[in-house]
């Protein structure tokens, strides 16, 4: 499947991914939430034009229901002010990063067996992730690596 088809299947399925639920064996305790995305400016917007550029950086612990967890990191890069959207205000971007990130682990981890490595499943989730985001921001990446001038967010969730 390319890239652009796969995009569009991963952002049709937005109306499932609101239920908290996957697979026998592995668990989704959460979503993430705005807040979550903790961006820093890395390069300043100097005058009109696309440009600037955010980061944040989210660590997602990936859990069985047999106690196994995998951090599950999140690099997030995404420009200030694109030619599409124009500026983009700290807020929708931290919405739209938690929006992109929960329709990606529910498309992701639903397909997730008891046998799926939770490694693994955070790569097929970093990559749908990606796919999504870039798809909502043109620009975006998203990355296993966290620049070092983000301080790294740990989600908590509560059990369901």
């Amino acid at each position: 499947m390319d890239a652009t088809l796969r995009a569009r299947v991963v952002l049709a399925v937005v109306s499932w991914w609101m239920t908290g639920c996957m697979a026998t064996g592995t668990v989704v305790e959460g979503r993430l939430q705005p807040q979550h995305f903790k961006f820093v400016t890395i390069v300043e917007q100097t005058g009109p034009g696309a440009g600037g550029w955010r980061a944040a950086c989210v660590r997602v612990p990936l859990r069985r229901d047999t106690g196994e967890v995998y951090p599950c990191q999140l690099g997030i890069g995404l420009p200030m002010q694109t030619s599409r959207m124009g500026p983009i205000p700290l807020p929708l971007a931290q919405r739209i990063s938690a929006d992109c990130a929960n329709l990606a682990a529910q498309t992701v981890f639903r397909a997730a067996t008891p046998t799926t490595p939770l490694g693994l499943a955070c790569e097929e989730f970093r990559g749908t992730y990606t796919l999504a985001l870039s798809e909502a921001i043109v620009g975006s990446r998203v990355s296993k690596t966290c620049r070092r001038e983000t301080t790294p967010v740990e989600p908590r969730f509560q059990k369901p």
